[in-house]
């Protein structure tokens, strides 16, 4: 039997992505709350920046991957215009309803698919940009979703991973106090449900730090790949460019 991590417990390959499921299950209509409550607010900064950093044009195609209730989507619409399209993907069906309906709720009509992101029902080079948020650190076989989003974007294309990350030493014990004792207390609170964010606080310990994904993404054939720390380590964007 095949084993991963699902936060720090140890389980087969196979139900982690049934685990990963439960938990968005849970708190997908809290999630847009949750996400100002537990990042201050500093959410939204980090995607501005992803957005700024994706450099879209009038008529780019971009997919969005784990695109969830759709900021990142909805900003990138805005860029590439009439001519442009960008598609809204995750593999949990509850978020992504949500997203959709909040984007139709403003006036944005995008198409929007279920799907896994290591099997990514796309052509290949179907893309100029194809962006992740918060959502590679819950897949099963990274590397497997990276060699996937390289094979569906266009030559020069660009991937933008935004993902929590190993933040500066010198805020390890601030940063694990708040993950650990005030973040699961906030979860109980305001989406009735401590487990799913502690879960949260243990899957971000376990995804690669920022040389590594780094490295990962270079050998899942993204041939210049960079980042940007953001709030001291706590997240890190890295951008990578398909030869």
């Amino acid at each position: 039997m095949s084993t991963t991590h699902f936060g720090f417990q140890s389980v087969d390959e196979r139900d982690k992505a049934q685990r990963v499921r439960g938990v968005f299950d849970s708190v997908a209509s809290k999630y847009d709350v949750m996400n100002d409550l537990m990042s201050m607010g500093l959410h939204r900064a980090w995607k501005a920046y992803t957005v700024l950093v994706a450099d879209l044009h009038e008529g780019h195609r971009v997919l969005d991957i784990a695109g969830g209730t759709g900021d990142l989507a909805r900003a990138f619409a805005k860029k590439v215009g009439k001519t442009g399209q960008v598609v809204h993907t995750d593999i949990n069906e509850a978020m992504l309803r949500t997203g959709r309906d909040r984007l139709l709720d403003e006036g944005l009509s995008l198409p929007t698919l279920v799907c896994d992101a290591e099997k990514l029902p796309f052509a290949d080079g179907s893309f100029d940009r194809v962006s992740v948020a918060f959502g590679l650190r819950n897949m099963t076989h990274k590397d497997v979703a990276l060699a996937e989003m390289n094979r569906v974007l266009k030559p020069g294309g660009k991937l933008l991973v935004l993902e929590f990350s190993k933040v500066a030493s010198s805020l390890e014990k601030v940063y694990d106090w708040y993950s650990f004792n005030i973040l699961p207390k906030l979860g109980s609170m305001v989406a009735g449900d401590e487990a799913s964010y502690r879960y949260l606080a243990e899957s971000i310990r376990m995804h690669p730090g920022q040389e590594a994904l780094k490295t990962l993404m270079k050998e899942s054939g993204f041939g210049h790949v960079d980042y940007h720390n953001m709030t001291g380590g706590v997240v890190a964007l890295h951008v990578g460019i398909k030869c």
